[in-house]
């Protein structure tokens, strides 16, 4: 099932997308998608409802070099645990709104990646049931102000900016996420460049031992996000970009580039 949330002529939704490319119906789900949704019986054509970001989340939990090469690029190496770090639930947006760059941050860098959405609450989950407490399955990209991590020595700043968590298009509940392929493509001055282009299968800290160090910090709660972090080929953003992340069996994510105060 793909889920997803969308702007209709009737107000804002939770929806089942359902049919093929082009042709999607976005079936009205009454309430929430947790559970075993309900549907109200209203439905539009995917066309003509905007969609917005798939979740509501409480909390946006990331992990930080979870792809060695990518530690790598940044010049450093892998821990051997997990290193987990927040950004606001308000950095979030959905696809094609824009991501706005500070007016003083340079460089800001993409960062394509799997995000896991928690489909009921839990704590101290063993990584063999991880599973169960999983919603499904969307796009993120964790955008980061370079020059602020650097200057700051943690990454709250640099990460938190409004719109520096564009997530969707929509959450898929029924994926095996443990070998898909991830593509980062950046369009710059009409010149489309593939940045990042790797596989879920890299990660060094699988989706259930992640579930597990997480919930042995905190209480996940229904909607909550976990990106379990980024490939290799991360870079600069400019005004005028255009950002589009792609993952087998989810979709694509998009969204533009514009700099704050132009």
């Amino acid at each position: 099932m793909r889920l997803g949330r969308v702007a209709s002529p009737d107000g804002v939704a939770f929806v089942s997308i359902e049919g093929d490319t082009g042709q999607e119906t976005a079936r009205e789900i009454a309430e929430h998608p947790f559970g075993t949704p309900t549907f109200t019986g209203r439905a539009w054509p995917l066309v003509d409802v905007r969609l917005l970001a798939p979740i509501l989340a409480s909390k946006v939990v990331c992990m930080g070099k979870n792809y060695a090469a990518h530690a790598a690029e940044m010049g450093g190496v892998a821990p051997e645990d997990p290193v987990i770090f927040l950004k606001p639930n308000t950095a979030i947006v959905g696809p094609n709104v824009p991501i706005q760059l500070p007016a003083d941050a340079f460089p800001v860098h993409h960062e394509g990646e799997l995000a896991v959405v928690i489909g009921r609450p839990c704590k101290d989950v063993p990584a063999a049931k991880a599973y169960e407490n999983i919603l499904g399955y969307t796009i993120a990209n964790d955008v980061s102000a370079r020059d602020q991590q650097k200057k700051d020595g943690q990454w709250m700043r640099a990460k938190g900016h409004d719109t520096f968590c564009p997530v969707g298009p929509w959450i898929v509940t029924d994926l095996d996420p443990s070998d898909l392929d991830l593509r980062t493509e950046v369009v710059h001055d009409g010149v489309a460049e593939v940045r990042q282009h790797s596989r879920t299968a890299l990660m060094i800290h699988d989706i259930g031992a992640i579930i597990e160090w997480v919930s042995s910090v905190m209480t996940l709660l229904p909607g909550d996000l976990i990106l379990t972090g980024t490939p290799e080929g991360v870079g600069p953003i400019e005004d005028g970009d255009t950002v589009s992340i792609t993952i087998e069996g989810i979709g694509t994510l998009t969204n533009p580039v514009v700099r704050k105060g132009k």
